[in-house]
């Protein structure tokens, strides 16, 4: 079997070089560009596909669309936020590069790069709350993060995979398009990375990353395309 995992395309503020989270961002054209040519890359790997999986994020929405639109196919596709990006919590919207300046850099890096350390909360009465967003009402207010740090992101990815995505993976190839932190929690699990080496751990937008997997599901050969 196999598990393609890919970053949506560049959005309009990965292209600003600010905080996103489950800021609901469109792609950049480059971002529309990245996902067309993922989706040109897996089409030579003539890998089928009858179920894809994404975040509740438009970003990583539309970079799905497009791949599946080169590659031709409509897969069942399953929308959970147990695969957005990690919430940055108050950080969200601001310019990386000033929050540098406003706060330092060993202290930027700390909230971006630690496994466990969370950024600044929002308020509950902040606008940028995701309990405003009617795409999350379903869910328990208590639920929805106020901000997430690597460890936490991962504890609500893995347990996705573990339920929801690992069972179609005994049977079937499985296509995930996220973000660069719920990716990285995945792979985290996937490849039992130490909490100290997953901060080294970049993945470019719109790059598939293929994983071949035997029977048992373990990893047997992994391609960056």
């Amino acid at each position: 079997m196999y598990l393609v995992l890919v970053r949506h395309g560049e959005s309009v503020w990965n292209k600003e070089n600010r905080f996103t989270g489950w800021t609901d961002v469109d792609l950049s054209k480059k971002g529309i560009e990245e996902a067309e040519k993922a989706g040109k890359l897996l089409k030579d790997e003539e890998i089928d596909f009858n179920i894809s999986y994404t975040s509740l994020l438009k970003r990583a929405n539309d970079t799905l669309k497009y791949i599946l639109d080169e590659l031709n196919i409509n897969p069942i596709i399953k929308r959970t936020y147990k695969l957005n990006e990690r919430h940055y919590g108050a950080l969200q919207g601001l310019n990386k590069d000033e929050t540098k300046e406003k706060y330092g850099e060993e202290q930027v890096k700390l909230w971006r790069r630690s496994y466990d350390v969370r950024p600044p909360e929002l308020s509950l009465d902040d606008l940028r709350h995701p309990a405003n967003d009617i795409k999350y009402q379903s869910i328990p207010k208590e639920e929805l993060p106020l901000s997430e740090s690597l460890k936490d992101t991962y504890k609500r990815v893995v347990e996705y995979y573990l339920d929801e995505v690992k069972p179609h993976l005994e049977k079937e190839n499985v296509l995930i398009v996220a973000h660069g932190n719920s990716l990285r929690a995945l792979i985290k699990y996937l490849e039992n990375i130490s909490d100290e080496d997953i901060v080294n751990l970049e993945i470019p937008t719109g790059v598939p990353i293929v994983f071949k997997l035997d029977g048992d599901l373990n990893i047997v050969e992994k391609r960056i395309l």
